[in-house]
């Protein structure tokens, strides 16, 4: 259920690829002039050419390596899709790495780095989700070859992470008490889990605008920068977390809090690091079309297609509070066991979560093109390669259950509740695919409301119908709530599939293809 350039032309006598459409460039003003000109136009200084050099250059480099409209897809899907998984890999290795080190302090700091996550994931929905709809704004627009509306949509984006990332935490502070006794903390389990999340909360803004620069650099296809920073986050955690956990060197022991510090040290040099290679993009350059005031057109578009993403995203984080909430009512042993259990999982399906965000980066470029034949058949590549690695991962997880749960904790009953777990979710894996893919490709379409909708049914209603019956109704234990998963995600995954097929079949109906070359579809 709940998982998660062109001055080269110029200056080189280089021809565009077909079909590209270079941006329109202003010079700066001089003085108190408001004469402004196009690059090559009647009047352009030396001094704006040099200034439009950077970004010119990176727009050529990335159009030309990255054209996601053209090359043959499976190669595409490849290209995208393996840093992405590595990315990925390490972003739950860095969660794996936080978890491993709980468990060193005691189970109770373990069961509430488990109670916080869906708290956190709660925090962070509307941060990511709208990074995600301006992502698929700014894939569209770069398929359309309308680079200035994308340049704009990249800083109004940014501009609306700020904000929202100013209210998440303002609104976090003030929730967050309450949550975590109606989830059942009290006493020294409540002291553990507030100083883990008041360090959190205080650093909202950095994942908040790590999520947005990410949601630019997918949207032009780049999948390398993010991984590069997880990687470079999860070594420096494996140092830090220790070292600010237990204390040594002149730094004192801080428990709990030594962990949320080291995520947030983390997270500070990562965002540095990608707003350094989102700027060599040249999309938030001025001269290219950004804008750096509020832009209510923009920040409506953006808005109408980030909200359904943000509250889709915060029905998986509220169906992680529904599992934890009837897991409680079972013991601490259990929550811990399905905390550990869910990272192992996410392990487990890293070769193919790189798919969705190919997927929405494929797709939204090649939907802004009007390359909808192509859509479908990037569609049914990923959910191929998707059928191999979750096929390898679900044995894995049957044979190894009880080994990898040994892995982070000791404790013999959460190792046989979570092993138990891991042997059921062993036949889910594909399910989570299915539904990830289709949501993607949804998304990157422009059509974020089945995303929301399919969310509410799987993270929501059914949860509460299925989990309630099972526990207080029919008496299954634990087991109702493991097969209620089952059952849950592979309905909304078949569902998904459905849709999206429908929805993709209908647009590629309707495309007109011109001058299309004759291998787009190999």
């Amino acid at each position: 259920m709940v998982k998660d350039g062109s001055l080269l032309v110029g200056f080189y006598g280089l021809q565009p690829p077909i079909g590209v459409q270079f941006p329109h460039f202003r010079a700066p003003r001089v003085g108190n002039s408001d004469k402004s000109s196009t690059f090559g136009g009647d009047w352009c200084t030396p001094w704006a050419l040099k200034s439009a050099r950077k970004p010119m250059e990176s727009y050529l480099l990335s159009t030309t390596q990255n054209d996601l409209t053209t090359a043959p897809i499976p190669e595409l899907v490849r290209r995208l899709t393996i840093p992405a998984s590595i990315g990925f890999f390490f972003n739950t290795m860095y969660n794996v790495v936080d978890t491993y080190f709980a468990g060193r302090l005691s189970t109770d700091a373990l069961a509430a780095l488990s109670l916080s996550f869906p708290i956190f994931f709660i925090l962070l929905a509307m941060g990511s989700g709208f990074s995600t709809g301006a992502g698929a704004l700014i894939g569209n627009a770069l398929g359309a070859g309308k680079r200035r509306e994308a340049a704009c949509c990249a800083s109004q984006g940014l501009l609306m992470s700020t904000l929202v990332s100013l209210v998440i935490m303002v609104v976090g502070y003030v929730a967050v008490e309450p949550l975590f006794r109606l989830l059942g903390a009290t006493d020294e389990y409540l002291k553990i889990c507030l100083d883990y999340m008041h360090i959190i909360l205080a650093g909202t803004f950095l994942p908040l605008t790590g999520f947005m620069l990410n949601g630019i650099l997918n949207a032009q296809g780049d999948m390398t920068t993010y991984r590069n920073y997880l990687i470079g986050a999860t070594v420096l955690n494996i140092g830090l977390d220790p070292w600010l956990m237990f204390g040594g060197f002149g730094v004192p022991a801080m428990g709990i809090k030594g962990l949320a510090l080291a995520t947030l040290i983390a997270q500070f040099f990562g965002v540095l690091y990608m707003a350094w290679k989102t700027r060599q993009t040249g999309l938030l350059y001025r001269s290219e079309g950004a804008h750096w005031r509020p832009q209510p057109v923009e920040l409506k578009a953006i808005i109408g297609q980030g909200v359904p993403a943000s509250l889709n995203m915060m029905t998986v984080a509220l169906g992680i509070l529904i599992i934890t909430w009837f897991l409680s009512h079972f013991s601490k042993t259990a929550v811990a066991a399905y905390g550990v259990a869910t990272r192992i999982e996410q392990l487990v399906l890293m070769p193919t979560i790189g798919l969705n965000s190919a997927t929405m980066a494929l797709v939204a470029q090649n939907g802004g093109a009007g390359r909808f034949g192509r859509v479908r058949t990037i569609v049914r590549t990923a959910l191929g390669y998707g059928a191999v690695a979750t096929a390898l991962g679900a044995l894995l997880i049957w044979f190894g259950a009880d080994f990898l749960m040994g892995r982070f904790t000791k404790d013999p009953a959460v190792i046989d509740i979570g092993g138990h777990y891991l042997r059921i979710a062993a036949f889910v894996q594909y399910a989570y695919i299915l539904l990830f893919v289709n949501v993607s490709a949804l998304q990157g379409l422009k059509m974020p409301g089945f995303g929301l909708w399919i969310g509410l049914y799987r993270q929501l209603a059914a949860p509460a119908l299925v989990f309630g019956l099972a526990t207080w109704v029919f008496d299954f234990g634990l087991d109702g709530i493991w097969w209620g998963v089952f059952g849950i995600t592979w309905s909304a995954a078949l569902v998904a599939v459905w849709y999206a097929r429908r929805q993709v079949d209908r647009l590629a109906g309707m495309e007109v293809v011109l001058d299309q070359p004759a291998t787009a579809e190999v």
